[in-house]
């Protein structure tokens, strides 16, 4: 029996919480439990969720699941669901490595070769986002992610408007009819702002209008739809396929599982499945580290459902360490002409320099979500 003799987690810059799981046979998993600006929490709570996997069977992964998800009384939210993804991507890791496959092969073989991915880009003035996107064209990229817009006034004002529409302008000009922008709204607009601004973003087609309302008020995100042609994703702050379904039956053309947020590998295959019934794209989020980016890739290879991965080498969040630094090998997770080609390394395909993670450690990091405040100092979404 392959079981599990320790679990340590390591909380590394710049944001991130990794976990290693290792077996009495020798095999170590990485996961990634990453909540950002709460990770001190989730370490706690993987310290605790250990004490129910510290001498069992580390191939029962579903098993296992289903008893840190809802072997106590209180369940859900991102605390949890976060410290249950980083030892469930673990897990997967090493059964992997168990079996000498890539955890897609273990979760009924590829369907595709390599996957898109996309970048996110800064900007708050046109002549910024010209700049920025240009320089993810140079890279390689064929699509970016911009932010709609710093903070918004509850109802926007009409130079709020017109600087969301140029901005996004501006996008299309640079990337032309080949390339695509998605644009995030970040919960940032209220609805009666959201169906304002999306009619307006039509011209310039953007390829998904994100996160267009805050998670708790999901449903309204069905107005959104209706108002608009552009297809609407959302769910990087929904945690399980109960809290997804309400998006789906709304009308989103495109999922966001976080796979450092939702349950890890094993729960977002069942969102995935879930959103393929409504005929729903699924595109995650992971505007995090390595280990976090190999996971949404290994589920990538073997859902058929997958429009799009999207990755952080070099957004403006990674000071102090960026999403390679930490792996031994860089090659697998370099993109060529826009995508990334299937790993096929056992495991997650990533072979992690402990030796880095555990120096990381030792310097940890505090990293905290922004405050923002409108101008009469109440507080705004960011």
């Amino acid at each position: 029996m392959t079981t599990i003799a320790r679990i340590e987690t390591f909380l590394v810059a710049p944001r991130w919480l990794f976990v290693r799981v290792e077996t009495t046979d020798g095999i170590v998993g990485w996961g990634e439990a990453t909540c950002e600006g709460r990770s001190e929490t989730v370490r706690t709570a993987v310290e605790q969720l250990s004490e129910l996997l510290i001498g069992r069977d580390a191939l029962r992964i579903e098993d296992h699941w289903q008893v840190m998800t809802k072997g106590s009384f209180y369940r859900g939210g991102p605390i949890l669901a976060s410290a249950v993804a980083g030892l469930d991507q673990a897990l997967w890791d090493i059964a992997g490595k168990h079996f000498g496959a890539p955890v897609h092969q273990l979760l009924g073989g590829p369907v595709r070769d390599r996957i898109r991915v996309y970048g996110w880009v800064g900007g708050d003035e046109p002549s910024e986002v010209r700049d920025q996107i240009s320089a993810a064209v140079e890279s390689g990229l064929t699509a970016v992610k911009m932010n709609a817009s710093g903070r918004m006034s509850p109802v926007a004002s009409v130079a709020e408007v017109d600087g969301v529409v140029q901005r996004v302008a501006a996008a299309r000009e640079v990337l032309g009819d080949q390339r695509d922008v998605a644009v995030d709204f970040h919960g940032r607009f209220s609805l009666a702002t959201a169906r304002r601004v999306a009619p307006l973003l039509e011209p310039y087609r953007p390829f998904f209008l994100e996160e267009p309302v805050v998670p708790e008020n999901s449903h309204l995100i069905g107005e959104l739809v209706r108002a608009t042609s552009t297809p609407v994703s959302t769910g990087e702050r929904l945690y399980n396929r109960q809290e997804f379904l309400p998006v789906l039956q709304a009308g989103i053309a495109v999922a966001q599982p976080d796979l450092s947020h939702a349950g890890g590998i094993t729960e977002v295959r069942k969102i995935a499945a879930l959103a393929e019934v409504y005929d729903v794209q699924l595109a995650p989020h992971c505007p995090l580290g390595p280990i976090a980016l190999a996971s949404c890739l290994q589920v990538g290879f073997a859902t058929s459902n997958y429009l799009i991965q999207e990755q952080s080498i070099g957004i403006h969040y990674n000071l102090g360490a960026e999403v390679l630094d930490y792996c031994l090998d860089k090659k697998p997770l370099t993109f060529v002409d826009g995508y990334v080609e299937r790993l096929t390394g056992p495991g997650l395909g990533i072979e992690i320099d402990e030796h880095a993670v555990r120096a990381a450690d030792k310097r940890g990091h505090a990293w905290r979500s922004p405050t923002w405040r409108h101008r009469d100092g109440s507080y705004a979404e960011w």
